[in-house]
């Protein structure tokens, strides 16, 4: 991607993870939280794609579009909204804004709209972060989503990606952890080497870790399903790791068992855990984000659309049905569903009936849905929690989860009273009833950020 990108937000964070996004992909970004900074740069002649948001302190994004139009008729303006109506998308279209993305927005899709803009001022992409064409669409997959849980998994892979840390990557069959491993190898700085996937097979003579290594030749070593690989054959990945050569690739390895039991079991070499674990990202089961389904199925009804006509949509019962069930196969079974009814129904909707056919008689869950808004903290937790141990089957969660849950719990608990108090650390800590001391190494440890000014007292 070549180019310079101005982008206009009031979110810091915002303007963070685009910047770095972006410059990562090879533009260049000037990013302010004012749009009165952001039209002097248009009409100073800057920038080749405007990203802004709509509601700023000095003013409206999509009131701008028309005077950038004007001074700039070429400039594409992407427009992204924490407004999630359907009348901010119109206005969006009706001011000729490039493209309109809701808040919280898709950083990979966003990334591609912002390269298609780029390109059609005539750069082409040079390093692109997300692959194009059939493949590429594929592996996107897991990326598509705006739950908080996928938001969480976007924040993770941006956390992990520049770094040398080996990770794991587990969840359930067909949630996409190879793709994921994917995405962290396409945003990460060895995107332009080799992302290799192994699996015991290519492992099995004496020569094979040095014929992987050639192959990967610095960039990224997928190992598919680690547990799934005999002992003998783990002792050699123990030893590349320790010795890859020349060059020395990115580890990453991917897993449905509970590792920390099949270490227990003496299934998983002790050594080999730990040298894999720098990391550990969760692919989440599809019933944990079932507002995702609906965007997900239209993803899929209109990638496998060949008869020209309008792909099919779901009917509100339809989509009923689907957040209800319990989707054992998670995306991946998401995806084949969605091809059959493409295939087989000509209606424009699919209705109950249909999905309710395509389902067959497989099990079914509760709605997971948020509960009222009166439901206690605590039972919201616990209804989280048996749905997390759920998910396990017959397996226990990974070691740890007393930690994982409290950081859970208390990377939003100060960052939201960080929000409340305009970043003021005297006052956060006093209204937490914890020495400000706390709070300037838990600030550290869950690597938030601290703006001040955001909100009033």
């Amino acid at each position: 991607m070549d180019g310079t990108v101005l982008v206009a937000d009031d979110d810091r964070t915002i303007r963070t993870v685009l910047t770095q996004a972006l410059t990562r992909a090879g533009c260049k970004v000037h990013a302010t939280s004012s749009l009165t900074t952001l039209m002097r740069w248009v009409g100073e002649g800057r920038g080749d794609a405007v990203i802004t948001d709509v509601a700023m302190p000095d003013g409206n994004g999509l009131e701008m579009l028309p005077r950038i139009a004007q001074d700039r008729p070429e400039l594409p303006v992407i427009v992204i909204s924490a407004q999630n109506t359907i009348m901010t998308a119109i206005k969006a279209a009706e001011a000729d804004a490039f493209d309109y993305l809701p808040k919280p927005f898709d950083l990979p899709d966003l990334m591609k709209r912002t390269a298609r803009a780029l390109d059609r001022q005539g750069n082409a992409p040079r390093a692109p972060q997300v692959p194009t064409g059939a493949d590429g669409d594929r592996d996107d997959l897991p990326l598509v989503g705006r739950t908080p849980v996928m938001q969480a998994l976007y924040r993770l892979v941006a956390r992990v990606m520049n770094t040398d840390l080996p990770v794991l990557i587990w969840g359930e069959n067909g949630t996409g952890k190879s793709l994921i491993g994917k995405a962290i190898h396409d945003f990460s700085d060895r995107r332009s080497l080799p992302f290799v996937t192994i699996t015991g097979a290519d492992l099995q003579d004496i020569e094979g870790p040095a014929r992987v290594l050639a192959r990967v030749r610095g960039g990224t070593l997928l190992i598919d399903e680690i547990a799934d690989i005999s002992l003998d054959l783990q002792a050699r990945i123990a030893r590349m790791i320790d010795a890859p050569g020349e060059y020395n690739p990115r580890f990453l390895a991917t897993s449905q068992s509970d590792l920390a039991k099949e270490m227990k079991n003496g299934s998983l070499r002790r050594d080999l855990y730990y040298r894999l674990s720098g990391a550990t990202v969760l692919a989440p089961a599809l019933r944990d984000r079932v507002e995702d389904i609906e965007l997900l199925a239209t993803h899929f009804l209109g990638k496998d659309n060949q008869t020209g006509t309008p792909p099919r949509t779901l009917s509100e019962s339809a989509s009923r049905v689907f957040a209800n069930y319990s989707w054992p196969g998670n995306v991946r079974q998401l995806e084949h569903a969605m091809r059959q009814l493409a295939l087989t129904g000509r209606a424009p909707e699919i209705s109950q009936a249909e999905a309710e056919q395509i389902l067959g008689a497989q099990p079914a869950t509760e709605p997971v849905h948020a509960q009222a808004n009166t439901e206690r903290l605590g039972a919201s937790v616990e209804r989280h929690l048996r749905r997390y141990f759920d998910q396990h089957g017959s397996m226990l969660p990974p070691r740890g989860l007393y930690a994982r849950i409290l950081r859970e719990i208390e990377l939003p608990l100060i960052e939201i009273t960080l929000d409340a108090t305009s970043g003021n650390q005297a006052k956060c800590a006093d209204l937490l009833g914890i020495n400000r001391n706390t709070l300037r190494k838990k600030i550290t440890e869950l690597d938030i950020e601290v703006t001040r000014g955001r909100k009033m007292m």
